[in-house]
């Protein structure tokens, strides 16, 4: 049992605490301290500000806090730990009984995190933030994407507007389409989609900043630059790889890559029977797609031979209901793997590693 942490409460009341839940909202969160017998001791609410969280929290000594993983539970958990404070951030969405609670509310989440933490902290699945310079790296990758996303709409609306007047627009890059496409657009449609048209042009120049940046970005992580020793791991996705997971021993074995990112099937074993279950797609999705779009490069026309390579093809050569996604998916979990090891240990990649132990051992 942890030791008992004490605060003042009004003049005369000394209130003693050893667990409290801190559930986060935009404006007011809500707070619930134990005892050492489980009695809740103290309920209030405090705004969701630094000023205030550091007025609150540095009047209590010590203790252990629970947050759910959120939008602002990776700077509170920072503030509340310069305070002294053990924070414990709760991965929610494994916590049944706070995720499935009918009866929920923040005073009721507040209350459970806090008594799910003085029982047993590993209840709560406690996830580790990142720190704040790579949670700002990380987010240029992620604005990046968001433009590729909102260009590749603004494309397909352009394309469909035109298809349903007769004009099928030539098949292009993204980069290009302006270029390429804006003379062939209707005359009839023209003030409808030039504006369109700006806007892609414009987001085509923000993307190439974002290019640059990355590109002198991933110079300051070696370690990054190592992943992209594989053919089809590009800039991207070696930075997100490494600023996702940003501690190699936080995955404490190469083979638990996959499932570290949500690419490997979930269970739902009873008795003797298992039935096959689709992947979890369990932690970082922007990751995780990523690496799925590299798998499909190495699996494509251009992708050079290599084990992995040829694990994909042996997958999708069976044949069967969604062979080739699985075949993709494979890959794209073997990847993980071996990214993870050239980085935790520091190896070089070699393309056929497999094949050549096969062929000296025959």
């Amino acid at each position: 049992m942890a030791m008992a942490k004490s605060i003042k409460a009004g003049k005369n009341v000394v209130l003693v605490m050893v667990a409290i839940g801190l559930d986060l909202a935009d404006m007011w969160s809500d707070w619930v301290g134990l005892d050492e017998s489980g009695t809740v001791v103290h309920r209030a609410r405090v705004r969701t500000t630094e000023a205030e969280l550091r007025r609150v929290f540095g009047e209590i000594k010590p203790t252990k806090i629970a947050v759910e993983v959120g939008t602002h539970s990776a700077w509170v958990s920072r503030v509340l730990s310069s305070l002294g404070h053990t924070v414990v951030v709760a991965n929610a969405r494994r916590v049944a009984l706070i995720s499935k609670n009918k009866r929920k509310n923040n005073v009721i989440d507040a209350e459970f995190l806090a008594r799910l933490l003085r029982s047993d902290e590993k209840l709560l699945f406690p996830i580790r933030h990142r720190e704040a310079s790579s949670q700002a790296d990380l987010a240029t990758l992620r604005s990046r994407d968001v433009l590729v996303g909102c260009r590749t709409k603004l494309i397909n609306h352009v394309r469909g507007v035109c298809k349903t007047v007769g004009t099928k627009l030539p098949k292009c890059s993204a980069e290009s389409f302006v270029v390429r496409c804006s003379e062939q657009v209707p005359e009839a449609l023209r003030k409808a989609l030039n504006p369109i048209l700006e806007q892609i042009m414009g987001l085509t120049v923000q993307i190439k900043a974002y290019d640059r940046d990355i590109s002198a970005m991933i110079k300051r992580y070696p370690e990054a630059e190592r992943l992209r020793q594989i053919k089809g791991v590009g800039e991207l996705t070696a930075l997100a790889y490494y600023l996702t997971v940003e501690d190699p021993h936080r995955i404490v074995r190469s083979r638990s890559a996959g499932a570290y990112f949500g690419l490997v099937p979930g269970s739902d074993d009873s008795g003797e029977q298992h039935e096959p279950q689709r992947i979890t797609k369990e932690g970082d999705r922007f990751c995780r797609r990523l690496l799925v779009s590299s798998a499909q490069y190495i699996l494509g026309p251009f992708g050079p031979d290599s084990d992995l390579r040829r694990h994909g093809l042996a997958i999708a050569g069976r044949g069967g209901k969604s062979a080739k996604k699985r075949a993709v998916v494979a890959v794209a979990r073997k990847l993980a793997v071996v990214m993870h090891r050239l980085w935790a240990r520091g190896e070089e990649y070699i393309p056929l590693f497999n094949a050549s132990r096969a062929s000296m051992a025959a």
